[in-house]
């Protein structure tokens, strides 16, 4: 049996209601991590960025993901693109903070530099001295290297590959679900920047998509009883709703409203709550035991949000996701038990979100190994 079977082979259920998870391997091996990053995050839409913190051209956003280092850049046409952040003379790790460069960026090992655009501009000195374009060097081939590129509303994806689906008939199972909120007027009300959790990046997706914990660990901070919730399941949109039969959007104490939490596959998640707020979050997978997390808030209105409001918003939040981070990091603590091995027990009902998402995660490596052996 091959590595990447043992980790991801499922235990076969005794009955249709023993139904067992990934195992713990799938969360702490350094080699399944790495297969990961070929797979999962090369071949699908990977949710990088928002649109909002490039406001003019020339900032750029570095951005570490899969083991490799990204760059977000607003060109003079007001036009976000994505490149390797990598110099194309000695590999480089050109762009280390956010910032903005002006119109030039410069590599700070011997000052190559590249237009917003990319394209290599100067290279001094490359072919002895005061030999800045010696013959036969052609700048035109030895630009940044550019990444297919999608922008949804105020939400940057790129495909790492270029051999995903177009975006619009990828994210199809997720998009059909908004018909009942205009994204075109989504304005920005608050940034939650959780930065590192101590857990892997799929506990967080996990997470997010089953109900089954929150009349437990959101007991004071949310008020949405198990019986009135829903699951989603649909192709890689997974997720869960509740629908609140009596509406409280003035509790400032907790969450008593009907909502909607959704992923789109491998980390993109959203969530919808009456009557007009947005919350999108941006997961980054750093190692097998390190995510960071950062949350947007929205109104759907088009409205603006007084001082006092946003902070009870941001209070709120802020108390629900760190409930659901400490459950994170334990999740991942316990798998490194040899208890954990067989991946534990889900739920039939509740967690058929995330038996979905987990299936995804085979489905991809197990595709990936079997091109190699081709």
């Amino acid at each position: 049996m091959s590595k990447e079977r043992n980790f991801t082979q499922i235990k076969k259920p005794k009955n249709l209601n023993t139904l067992y998870g990934l195992p713990a391997k799938s969360y702490t091996d350094e080699k399944f991590w790495k297969k990961e990053c070929d797979t999962v995050f090369n071949n699908n839409w990977l949710f990088v960025g928002f649109v909002h913190e490039l406001k003019k051209p020339g900032d750029v956003v570095p951005i570490s993901i899969a083991d490799k280092p990204i760059l977000l850049i607003k060109n003079n046409d007001n036009i976000i693109t994505a490149f390797h952040n990598v110099c194309s003379h000695r590999c480089l790790k050109l762009i280390n903070e956010r910032q903005n460069v002006g119109k030039i960026i410069r590599c700070p090992y011997h000052a190559w530099s590249y237009d917003l655009e990319g394209k290599l501009k100067a290279a001094p000195h490359v072919g002895g001295k005061n030999q800045h374009k010696p013959k036969g060097f052609n700048f035109l081939d030895h630009g940044l290297k550019p990444i297919r590129i999608h922008v949804w509303h105020d939400w940057i994806f790129i495909n790492l590959n270029g051999k995903a689906k177009k975006f619009e008939d990828y994210a199809k199972p997720l998009i059909k679900r908004f018909n009942d909120i205009d994204l075109s007027k989504l304005r920005y009300v608050a940034t939650l920047d959780f930065g590192k959790i101590n857990t892997n990046w799929k506990f967080i997706i996990e997470n997010f998509i089953e109900p089954y914990h929150v009349q437990f660990v959101h007991k004071t901070t949310t008020n949405q009883p198990l019986k009135d919730h829903y699951i989603i399941v649909d192709g890689i949109c997974n997720g869960s709703g509740v629908d609140v039969k009596k509406e409280d959007n003035k509790n400032e104490n907790a969450l008593s409203v009907s909502s909607k939490y959704l992923s789109l596959f491998p980390n993109f998640i959203i969530g919808t709550y009456f009557p007009n707020q947005v919350g999108v979050y941006l997961n980054i997978p750093i190692s097998p035991g390190v995510t960071f997390q950062k949350r947007i808030i929205y109104t759907t209105d088009n409205k603006d949000m007084n001082k006092k409001e946003i902070n009870v918003i941001k209070k709120i939040w802020w108390k629900v996701h760190k409930e659901d981070h400490e459950m994170c990091e334990r999740l991942q603590e316990g798998r490194y038990s040899p208890a954990s091995n067989d991946g534990g027990l889900l739920s039939p009902v509740w967690e058929k979100g995330v038996q979905a998402f987990q299936k995804l995660i085979i489905e991809n490596i197990m595709k990936y190994s079997k091109s190699i052996k081709r």
